[in-house]
């Protein structure tokens, strides 16, 4: 990625020393070495939840996959191929379980002679109940009819199963050892095995034991009952079967964090079986996401062109007159120029405060030391011929930037862009810093966005996946019997969706649409927009700490330039807690201490986002 190189910066005489780091007698600690985008923790949990979320899965693969003519959002700490990767291989897997499931009720019907369809009453029952929770109805009612239409269904499908039972063993008592109290022993739903109709297998069984102790029925009516006793096996056993395959279904996620998706082997991209995925749509989209995942060059869709840097947290921006100073001649100041003393003062931030030994100073693991500092050019994605037409290689990308950090453009804008990726990029605080002079006038715009952290579920994803592992067999066979009679209507809905995928796939037409910007980030998407105490402090923390050093930045650069700075500085106040107070775009504005801020606007758009409100910057 391109760098801004700037050398180190002498003090100002007349300024404290507090930005210099004292050496100790020895160079400073290194910075901390960046863990690769697709080693990431946060990358592992994002794979881990393509195989347990499937609305997240097709949302990834709806973005990536689907929608080819999309660019990728920059993925900030992630590789969004690499769950791309695990999002099609986990919908592989389902849709082969999915097809199993099904294929045992298709194989059973005809097998059972019908009797596998007296298990969809019940299941239909317990369904509903499940359906009935969600619908707009008052509270009480609707717990009440759930709770009756579940339980309903649960008793009948025991009272079927049991039946079922007894009519297996009952049965083949009857046939093998001549029982004649067997038809007494059947409920009325299977009494057409064992008497009562001219036509049905009772007619058939009778016939059959006549046949056996003396009677005059024929061999084909003996076979009739057997058949029938088969039906009843059948039918008997398909709850059996299913649940082992719904068992096997839930182990497969369990076995891929034990193995692939292991804190060990994870970050061996070479050995993950996702990424040896044969298919070339599959091959080609990964190599275009990344490539423009992580490239400087931020192709963006006009509604939404910060996707996947996160939520706004306050973004402000400051204006002053470019006041030549009385007492010697101005310089002519570009935008170059001042983003040229922003970057030494940012970086500088990297370097621990002295130790006493150059040992306790690299011990320290700040994130700040792991901050990156890159420089990026935002180009409308609208226009392009193609998606491969985006001018990502490095002399194109660099026309652009030396082009687009002077114009102030509209649409094409560049940026400094200032990342820290803290709680193992779980939570990403990114701050993109603008500079424009123009017609005597300074304008400084600062846009902090925040990553907060992936949804709990992913984070509990090796908790959940050891408690299977180490759960004792009669309890992971209870769950699995409890799973299996949805277990039917969740096969159908996967091939349906994967179906609709495939149909979209091949008549939409994505391939051959004009590109356009990202609709999603897939960092974004496995973010539930909620932190800790513990974060929230480090995010405030990171962002005082930066934007202090960018205004220094422009001060420092306005002063050296022979510009007056009196009204710069009496913009941005430092108040004791060492933030920064800056005039807002709210239009709040505080100065000193003891303020009571009073905002008769209308609230902007944006400002219900988190951190906007309530989390400011001061």
């Amino acid at each position: 990625m391109t760098r801004t190189d700037v050398p180190a910066q002498p003090g100002d005489p007349g300024d404290p020393q507090r930005l210099r780091k004292a050496a100790g007698g020895s160079s400073p600690p290194a910075q901390l070495p960046p863990i690769p985008p697709g080693a990431s923790e946060a990358t592992r949990l994002l794979c881990a939840g393509t195989y347990m979320d499937d609305s997240f899965r097709d949302a990834v693969i709806d973005e990536l996959y689907v929608h080819e003519e999309r660019f990728a959002a920059p993925s900030l700490g992630i590789d969004a191929a690499r769950v791309l990767a695990h999002a099609l291989r986990a919908r592989r897997l389902q849709l082969g379980w999915a097809a199993t499931i099904l294929l045992l009720w298709i194989v059973a019907l005809p097998l059972s002679y019908g009797l596998a369809a007296l298990y969809v009453f019940p299941v239909v029952l317990m369904a509903l109940g499940r359906a009935v929770r969600r619908a707009p109805v008052p509270q009480w009612l609707a717990r009440y009819v759930s709770f009756c239409l579940r339980w309903y269904g649960r008793l009948s499908l025991a009272f079927l199963w049991l039946s079922l039972l007894v009519a297996a063993f009952g049965g083949a008592v009857g046939i093998l050892g001549g029982a004649g109290s067997f038809p007494a022993l059947l409920p009325d739903v299977f009494s057409s095995l064992t008497g009562g109709s001219s036509d049905g297998y009772g007619s058939a069984y009778d016939s059959a034991y006549d046949s056996a102790y003396g009677g005059s029925s024929t061999a084909y009516e003996a076979g009739a009952v057997l058949g029938a006793l088969f039906g009843v096996w059948v039918a008997l056993l398909l709850p059996l079967l299913v649940a082992v395959v719904v068992w096997l279904q839930d182990g497969q996620f369990a076995r891929v964090l034990a193995h692939e998706l292991s804190r060990e082997r994870f970050p061996d991209v070479m050995s993950d079986p996702a990424e040896r995925a044969e298919g070339l749509r599959f091959q080609r989209l990964r190599d275009r996401v990344r490539t423009e995942q992580h490239g400087p060059l931020v192709m963006y869709r006009a509604a939404d062109p910060f996707c996947g840097a996160g939520y706004p947290y306050k973004t402000w921006s400051l204006s002053v007159e470019l006041n030549p100073r009385t007492d010697g001649a101005a310089e002519p100041l570009d935008n170059s120029a001042i983003l040229a003393r922003i970057v030494p003062l940012v970086a500088a931030l990297r370097v621990p405060s002295p130790h006493g030994s150059p040992e306790s100073a690299a011990a320290v693991r700040d994130r700040l030391r792991a901050l990156e500092i890159d420089e990026c050019v935002f180009l409308p994605a609208e226009g392009l011929p193609t998606r491969a037409a985006a001018p990502y290689a490095p002399e194109a990308f660099e026309q652009h930037r030396a082009r687009a950090v002077e114009e102030g453009g509209e649409t094409r804008r560049h940026f400094l862009r200032i990342r820290v990726g803290g709680w193992n990029e779980g939570v990403v605080t990114t701050i993109f810093v603008r500079v424009h002079t123009q017609g005597g006038m300074l304008m400084l715009e600062v846009a902090p966005h925040v990553l907060w952290p992936l949804r709990q579920q992913f984070q509990d994803a090796d908790r959940i996946a050891h408690q299977y592992r180490h759960h004792h067999h009669f309890g992971k066979a209870v769950w699995a019997l409890a799973s299996t009679p949805r277990s039917a209507g969740h096969a159908l809905g996967t091939l349906a969706r994967g179906a609709l995928s495939a149909w979209r796939l091949a008549t939409a037409g994505h391939g051959a649409a004009l590109p356009e910007g990202p609709g999603a980030s897939v960092r974004e998407l496995g973010s539930y927009g909620e932190s800790s105490l513990f974060q929230d402090m480090d995010v405030a923390r990171y962002l005082k700490t930066i934007q202090q050093r960018v205004a220094a930045g422009v001060t420092t650069a306005l002063r050296e330039a022979g510009y007056q700075t009196d009204e710069f500085e009496q913009r941005i106040v430092h108040v004791a807690e060492g933030g920064v107070y800056v005039e807002s775009a709210q239009g709040a504005v505080g100065i000193g201490d003891h303020n009571t801020i009073t905002n008769n606007g209308t609230t902007p758009r944006g400002a219900g986002a988190k951190g906007s409100a309530k989390r400011g910057n001061g």
